[in-house]
């Protein structure tokens, strides 16, 4: 399946693939290292029963959803993170 939008979309002329590939792999970290933070924070919320959610309820809906890389191209092009070119 190809994740949209499209490389011509995100690159849009201005950076080549390459620099796209790198740019969406730090991106994805910073999404993994942010799901990972939140699923910390709800496992004590819910070890320590200060909430009655479930640990998944707590977590943003699209980190816990949509894979890293998915959400890494989709934050590219809404520009919530920029490439350096």
């Amino acid at each position: 399946m190809m994740i949209k939008p499209s490389i011509e979309q995100l690159t849009k002329g201005q950076i080549n693939r390459y620099e796209l590939v790198i740019a969406t792999s730090k991106v994805a970290r910073a999404v993994t290292d942010e799901y990972v933070e939140q699923r910390e924070k709800a496992d004590k919320l819910v070890a320590t029963k200060q909430t009655d959610k479930t640990v998944a309820a707590l977590i943003d809906e699209d980190l816990r959803d949509k894979k890293a890389v998915e959400n890494a191209v989709w934050r590219l092009y809404d520009g919530t993170f920029k490439v350096k070119g």
